[in-house]
C-alpha cells in the first residue's frame, strides 16, 4: 500500500541502497533541509556526496544516522553536545542501548531548542529568496501597546514545545514505519 501511495505521487519508490536527496531526506525525517546543513556541521561523520551545483546526495548510512540523531535530539532529549559525546563514546557510532536522557540534560535541550528557534526567527533573509512586502502600522502611529517581554517569552517558549511535540510524533511515527517496512521486507524477502 505504500508504494501505491507513492506511485499515485508520481513517485517511485528507491531501493534501500540509493542514495537519497537532501529533500528526500528532510521529508522523511520531517525536518528542515537547514537543519540537515546545519547537522552536517555538528557531526562530522555525516558527509553527503556533493554533486554539481552543490546538490547533496546522502549514503544509505548517512540517513540511518540522521534518523537517529533526530530520535536522541527530538525524543530522547539530548542536546546537540550530548549526541557529540554519545557518538564519541561510541566510537563514531550511536549504540542501540543508549539510555534516555538525564532530567538536567533533557532541560539543557529545551533551552537549546529554544534559543535556536529565537536566533531561526531573527536572521536576515537569503539573498536569493524574493522578501514579501510586509504591510504594518509604523512605530509611530501604533496603536496597541507592546507586549510585556515576560508574555513574549512565555509565547516563544510555547511555540517551541508546541513545534518539538510535533517534530517528537512526526520522528516517532517515522521511525515506527521504517521498522515495520523493514520487518516487512525480511518477512516477504
Amino acid at each position: 500500500m505504500l508504494a501505491e501511495n507513492d506511485e499515485s505521487r508520481g513517485r517511485t519508490r528507491k531501493s534501500a541502497d540509493a542514495y537519497r536527496t537532501i529533500s528526500e531526506v528532510a521529508d522523511e525525517l520531517h525536518v528542515p533541509q537547514h537543519v540537515l546543513r546545519f547537522w552536517e556541521t555538528k557531526f562530522p561523520r555525516i558527509k553527503p556526496l556533493k554533486r554539481g551545483g552543490g546538490r547533496r546526495y546522502y549514503r544509505p548510512d548517512d540517513v540511518v544516522l540522521l534518523r537517529r540523531i533526530a530520535n536522541l535530539l527530538y525524543i530522547q532529549g539530548y542536546t546537540i553536545k550530548g549526541v557529540q559525546r554519545l557518538l564519541k563514546e561510541g566510537g563514531g557510532a550511536l549504540h542501540d542501548e543508549i539510555p534516555p536522557a538525564s532530567e538536567e540534560e533533557r532541560a539543557a535541550a529545551a533551552a537549546e531548542r529554544a534559543q535556536t528557534s529565537v536566533l531561526a526567527a531573527s536572521t536576515p533573509p537569503r539573498a536569493d529568496v524574493p522578501e514579501l512586502p510586509i504591510h504594518h502600522t509604523p512605530p509611530a502611529q501604533a496603536t496597541t501597546p507592546a507586549r510585556p517581554q515576560a508574555l513574549t517569552t512565555d509565547l516563544e517558549s510555547m511555540l517551541a514545545r508546541s513545534h518539538h511535540i510535533n517534530t517528537i510524533l512526526r520522528t516517532t511515527l517515522q521511525t515506527t514505519l521504517a521498522e515495520l517496512e523493514h520487518l516487512r521486507a525480511r518477512l516477504t524477502g
